[in-house]
C-alpha cells in the first residue's frame, strides 16, 4: 500500500485548521517585530544594484496551485541569462545543478545577497506568503514544478501540506543533505505531522543558521 495515501489525510480538519492559526499569528508578530530590518534590507539591495528590491518565483504549493514565492533578490538582474551560459559551457556546474538544483559557487549572487543567503534574511518575505495561505511557518521546502517530478510516487505527500519557511531539512544540514533525502524529510514531515513537531522544529531552526551548516 502507498504510503502516501495514509499521509495525504493528515493532518485532520482540526490538526489543520489549528495549524492555520498558528501560522497567521506566528507571522503577524514577526513581520510586526522584523519591520525595521525588512526596511533595511529593502533599501541596501536596492541601493547595491539599482534593480528589484524583491524576487518572486514559480513554486508548486498545497494541492498543487503554483504560487509566487517571495524573497529579497540576491542574484544579479541577469541572472537567468548567466545561468544559461554557465550550463551550456561549463559541464561540472551543470551536473551539479542537474543532481542539486543549487551551485556552491554561484556566480549570479550578488555580494550583498551572499549575506541575505548565509543568515537567511533573504527568505523573510515569505511571512507574507504565509498571511496570504500560500505557505505555512513549517512544512517541506517549496519546490518549483521541474522539481516536484522528483517526488515520483511521494508528489502527494508534498502536495498534502502547505510549504514552509522553514521545516525538517533546514534543521537536518540544509545543502549538506542529498536530495533524496531531502524527499524523505518532507514525506516523514507529513506523515507524522503535529503542533508539537512544528514547535521543536522552529525552535531548532535558529541555531541551525547561527551554525551556518550547509548554507550557500
Amino acid at each position: 500500500m502507498n504510503n502516501d495515501r495514509h499521509a495525504v489525510l493528515r493532518p485532520h480538519v482540526v490538526g489543520r485548521a489549528s495549524k492555520r492559526a498558528v501560522d497567521i499569528v506566528i507571522a503577524t508578530t514577526a513581520l510586526i517585530l522584523l519591520s525595521p530590518l525588512m526596511l533595511i534590507t529593502a533599501l541596501i539591495v536596492k541601493l547595491s544594484d539599482q534593480g528589484p528590491v524583491f524576487y518572486s518565483h514559480t513554486r508548486i504549493g498545497y494541492g498543487g496551485a503554483p504560487f509566487g514565492c517571495l524573497k529579497f533578490r540576491t542574484m544579479k538582474t541577469d541572472a537567468a541569462a548567466q545561468l544559461a551560459d554557465l550550463l551550456r559551457t561549463n559541464p561540472s556546474a551543470r551536473a551539479e545543478w542537474e543532481a542539486t538544483r543549487k551551485l556552491k559557487n554561484d556566480p549570479r549572487i550578488t555580494a550583498v545577497g551572499e549575506i541575505l543567503r548565509r543568515s537567511s534574511i533573504d527568505e523573510l518575505p515569505q511571512l507574507i506568503n504565509i498571511l496570504r495561505g500560500e505557505m505555512s511557518v513549517v512544512g517541506p521546502r517549496p519546490v518549483t514544478a521541474e522539481e516536484l517530478a522528483r517526488y515520483g510516487e511521494h508528489v502527494t505527500s508534498y502536495m498534502a501540506a502547505r510549504p514552509g519557511l522553514t521545516g525538517q531539512w533546514q534543521i537536518s544540514g540544509r545543502n549538506d543533505v542529498s536530495y533524496e533525502h531531502r524527499v524523505a524529510l518532507d514525506v516523514q514531515y507529513v506523515r507524522d505531522w503535529s503542533l508539537t513537531r512544528d514547535f521543536i522544529i522552529v525552535a531548532k531552526t535558529v541555531p541551525a543558521l547561527f551554525s551556518q551548516r550547509g548554507c550557500y
